[in-house]
């Protein structure tokens, strides 16, 4: 799925597991629809366009995981929580110098969201059949795989 920089990319993810991982879209705008499932959302690529990024969240029971640079500051005032949940940012933004701001909004009914990045992102991104997809394509055309960091350049 590609998405041009002005496109709002739908994600669903009903009693299923969705990865978007790579370099799968050039969009800063998401809307994330989830219900007892997983969506994982890889935001680390350089081939997203410089600026906010904004992702509006329908939740019940659902998870989401984002994938993010180091020094990217998560927003998540907008959240409307409903019952439990919350935002797991482990590691929290670099503070000497902050980067890519990330907007969360929407409703989350008993949900959370994760925030993995460095390498937890890269253990993330690796665990995947996604992964093993892409490692096979970049050995066939001799070039390097881009799922487990996309801002690696070879």
């Amino acid at each position: 799925m590609n998405a041009t920089s002005t496109d709002s990319v739908r994600v669903q993810a009903h009693y299923d597991t969705v990865k978007h991982l790579g370099h799968w879209t050039t969009s800063r705008d998401f809307e994330v629809r989830a219900r007892r499932g997983s969506v994982v959302l890889d935001l680390r690529s350089p081939h997203i366009p410089d600026g906010d990024i904004e992702v509006r969240v329908d939740l019940d029971h659902a998870m989401v995981k984002l994938l993010v640079p180091d020094n990217a500051v998560i927003d998540h005032w907008d959240l409307e929580w409903l019952g439990r949940g919350k935002v797991k940012d482990a590691e929290g933004a670099a503070v000497e110098t902050p980067g890519r701001r990330i907007h969360l909004s929407g409703r989350i009914r008993h949900g959370e969201i994760r925030v993995n990045r460095a390498g937890v992102a890269v253990l993330s991104a690796m665990f995947s059949r996604e992964f093993i997809e892409d490692v096979r394509r970049a050995h066939k055309e001799g070039g390097t795989p881009t799922v487990a960091d996309p801002a690696r350049t070879p």
